[in-house]
């Protein structure tokens, strides 16, 4: 285990306490409103936690909550680390190793997406069934991490029975739920409709800017991933709209409340699996 994790682990341990999670949750843009569902809240800030930077984009605010969501011991990310700040692959998967070393052994993702197929309307919400790493980076180069698997297989990334279980819960809500094909660029830049159209050629339903580093981390210690999107854009292209992060942020507000009571839901019904 590197030096990094092994203090990163007995910092956030320590604060925790009592509190030993079974589910981590990481948060994209404008979806920080899950981290106030959590109940008995202890707030670890970023800066307090030895790898950990700050982040740099809007709508992340920098700090793991713990505690319990719908009775379950939870450990939220409250803003991610993305690429395109300039953090190394291991950088961005540093927290899901810490979560798998903490005793998760559920991971769920969240992220807001620009939209690809033609018939998704923004904001809405789509589970993601597969994705595509377009970034051309992976937290698993180099040296193989303690705990790591070096080939783990990926033709599940994200877990069947954890997407059947969000269908359920999304049924029961009646919350409108798409499934599709999450694409990973590296950005920061927002893609060209060229870029768009050789994305949906890829098979890919919506686009975005995270997630998948953190995926590939925790399947390679064995730890089930379930990922959604909050579709915020049409992507580049498909319509004359042009984007902007302000854009993002507002309409992951209008969606934040259905996806709390998906992850919600979900983590109420997991001791079922």
């Amino acid at each position: 285990m590197s030096g990094s994790l092994r203090s990163a682990v007995d910092v956030v341990s320590q604060r925790l306490g009592n509190v030993k999670p079974h589910v981590a949750i990481v948060l994209g843009s404008g979806l920080g409103g899950v981290a106030d569902a959590v109940r008995d809240a202890v707030r670890i800030p970023y800066k307090d936690i030895p790898g950990f930077p700050e982040p740099g984009a809007p709508g992340h605010k920098g700090e793991l909550v713990g505690g319990t969501l719908a009775g379950v011991p939870v450990l939220v990310q409250n803003g991610r680390f993305h690429l395109y700040e300039g953090h190394a692959p291991d950088v961005a998967a540093l927290p899901t190793r810490l979560f798998a070393r903490l005793g998760v052994t559920t991971l769920v993702v969240t992220n807001a997406a620009g939209g690809i197929r033609h018939t998704f309307r923004p904001p809405t919400l789509m589970l993601i069934a597969d994705h595509i790493n377009l970034m051309f980076r992976n937290p698993l180069v180099g040296p193989v991490v303690e705990g790591d698997e070096r080939f783990p297989d990926m033709s599940d990334p994200y877990d069947p029975a954890l997407r059947t279980l969000a269908h359920e819960v999304a049924r029961a809500e009646r919350i409108p739920l798409e499934e599709g094909v999450y694409a990973a660029l590296l950005g920061p830049s927002f893609e060209t409709p060229a870029e768009i159209r050789m994305l949906q050629r890829l098979g890919a339903d919506a686009v975005g800017m995270s997630t998948v580093p953190e995926v590939i981390a925790a399947r390679a210690r064995g730890v089930r991933c379930l990922g959604f999107s909050s579709i915020t854009n049409v992507a580049a292209g498909l319509t004359t709209n042009k984007l902007s992060h302000l854009e993002v942020l507002e309409a992951g507000k209008q969606v934040a409340g259905q996806l709390e009571r998906l992850i919600q839901g979900v983590v109420t019904r997991l001791t079922r699996l």
